[in-house]
């Protein structure tokens, strides 16, 4: 049966809030990703390759985001009126942000529950520059498509456009609705590539990524969806993205880490942590691919090989090889390890290392003092609990790890 209007209207707004959530999210979110690197064998198509333009996507990947930044800006100066040069800065410059705003920290979007946080700020300057390179962007690939309406570098170029003004617009405007349209539109844009050049693998990426979410989708989103002008199929979704993995096209390395997201869910963990291995060793100062290693080991079952995997992450931060990056998510990740396996002391002493990474993100921060009051209390060390649920509350009181500190001062924490 189909909705009526209000349950349509709501249904439309939990649809677009799925939508983004996990064709934009979980592309941009994760990892570095959703960016253009160009790494491989030079094609008909796509953007030159230029090793200056790959020494910037190493920096990138390897979390590097002030020295990428400056590396885009001087070849968007070579070439002003190259779109993929301004995307690759577009791409640069959001990511940044999302990082230092703790917009990559994923677990805060196992649920719906993300649509009502308030976000840390962008700060305006930031704001305005991603905008004026959006429309700098869009300015050169629409010039280009008047001249040639069949032009599938320019089509490809706009479709990563939208999807990176998608991103922007549902993690940093929190303007859902504006991020589902230009999702859609990135689709509608790289499909139309794939029509007019079946080889163009790089836009198999966000069309197969859509069609994997859309696949999965309960029915009464896929009537949003489908509003919305989108269908969906897991296995083409799952094709797709391996096409894109495999191949040495531009996006090989944003398709590996968005098909280790989808694997993990369908339990080929195998397959994702092949993946998530290559990376690590290919980019050895970016800490969320080896703690993504230890995450897929932990699904697995695997769990002395997680705990290895979160200590070396650790080890590694605490050594200085990821500066002042938040390797601390290893040391949560760990925590709740050690939680599963009911060794409370354990879990709380991981949960306090992360009160010891130099800058640790504030989110990730107080989640763990949370947990680690918790585990005090169950271990009847209250004195311990209260000081981690006060230092909870002396951070932002207006969360909800500080609803329940609150609580858990009021009465003990209990399983």
């Amino acid at each position: 049966m189909i909705p009526h209007t209000k349950d349509l209207s709501m249904t439309m707004k939990q649809g677009a809030a799925a939508l983004v959530l996990s064709v934009c999210l979980l592309i941009a979110c994760c990892v570095p990703t959703a960016s253009q690197s160009r790494v491989g064998a030079a094609s008909s198509h796509g953007a030159t390759r230029d090793p200056q333009t790959e020494a910037a996507f190493d920096h990138f990947y390897n979390m590097d985001y002030d020295r990428a930044t400056q590396e885009f800006e001087k070849i968007v100066e070579k070439h002003p009126t190259d779109p993929f040069a301004v995307n690759h800065l577009l791409t640069v410059v959001l990511m940044h942000d999302l990082y230092d705003t703790g917009a990559m920290n994923t677990g805060d979007y196992s649920n719906d529950s993300f649509i009502g946080r308030t976000p840390r700020p962008t700060k305006p300057e930031v704001k305005e520059r991603i905008k004026e390179l959006v429309r700098r962007a869009e300015d050169l690939e629409e010039h280009q498509l008047k001249l040639n309406s069949k032009d599938v570098d320019s089509l490809y170029c706009r479709g990563v456009t939208r999807a990176q003004f998608s991103v922007y617009t549902a993690l940093v405007e929190r303007a859902w609705f504006s991020a589902l349209r230009n999702a859609v539109g990135a689709r509608h844009d790289h499909e139309h590539v794939l029509e007019i050049d079946p080889s163009y693998v790089d836009a198999k990426l966000v069309v197969g990524t859509h069609h994997y979410v859309v696949g999965h989708l309960p029915w009464s989103v896929k009537v949003a969806a489908a509003l919305a002008g989108l269908s969906g199929s897991t296995e083409k979704g799952l094709a797709y993205l391996r096409d894109a993995a495999r191949s040495d096209g531009e996006n090989a390395v944003d398709a590996k880490v968005v098909l280790t997201l989808f694997l993990r869910r369908e339990h080929q963990y195998d397959e994702a942590l092949g993946y998530m291995n290559e990376l690590s060793a290919k980019y050895p100062r970016n800490h969320l691919f080896l703690t993504e290693v230890a995450n897929l080991q932990r699904a697995a079952g695997r769990l002395p090989e997680a705990e290895a995997s979160y200590r070396k992450v650790w080890q590694n931060g605490h050594d200085g090889k990821y500066g002042n990056l938040h390797y601390e998510l290893a040391a949560w990740g760990l925590g709740e390890l050690l939680r599963s396996e009911k060794n409370l002391a354990g879990a709380a002493a991981a949960y306090d290392l992360v009160n010891q990474a130099p800058n640790p993100d504030p989110d990730v921060l107080q989640k763990a003092n949370l947990a680690a009051g918790e585990m005090y209390d169950l271990l009847q060390q209250r004195d311990l609990a209260m000081q981690k649920y006060q230092t909870v509350l002396a951070g932002n009181a207006n969360t909800g790890p500080a609803d329940q500190a609150r609580r858990y001062i009021k009465e003990a924490y209990r399983e």
